[in-house]
């Protein structure tokens, strides 16, 4: 069992669930991406810290970074967000699409620090 397993073995089923959903999702879209423990959080890198996710008491949240947040605000109107981070609840969670876009725009932005 890897560090991500074992952090996902320690949240309710219901968020297990949802966090596996969104795991899921971006390995589909970023296959080579490496994943482990960063702040205790489960994260991918690619080129950098590509995002991140976590359960709460009351909340799960994605850690996308700032730009996706603000590129995609209008989609994440109904969510609560911070500067790079994303809240869910179980009963409220992110459609597969936006967090798809969210991922993409991870990654467009780690392959354009690589670039500079």
């Amino acid at each position: 069992m890897n560090e991500v397993d074992r952090y996902l073995a320690e949240v309710s089923p219901e968020q297990r669930e949802q966090l596996e959903r969104l795991r899921s999702i971006v390995k589909r879209i970023v296959p080579d991406a490496s994943e482990g423990i960063s702040y205790g959080v489960p994260t991918f890198r690619l080129n950098g810290m590509l995002c991140s996710f976590a359960a709460f008491r009351n909340h799960c949240s994605f850690f996308p970074g700032k730009a996706p947040i603000v590129a995609c605000a209008n989609e994440l109107k109904n969510w609560k967000t911070s500067a790079g981070t994303v809240r869910f609840t179980l009963t409220d969670p992110l459609p597969d699409e936006l967090i798809e876009r969210m991922v993409k725009l991870c990654v467009a932005r780690n392959e354009s620090k690589g670039k500079r």
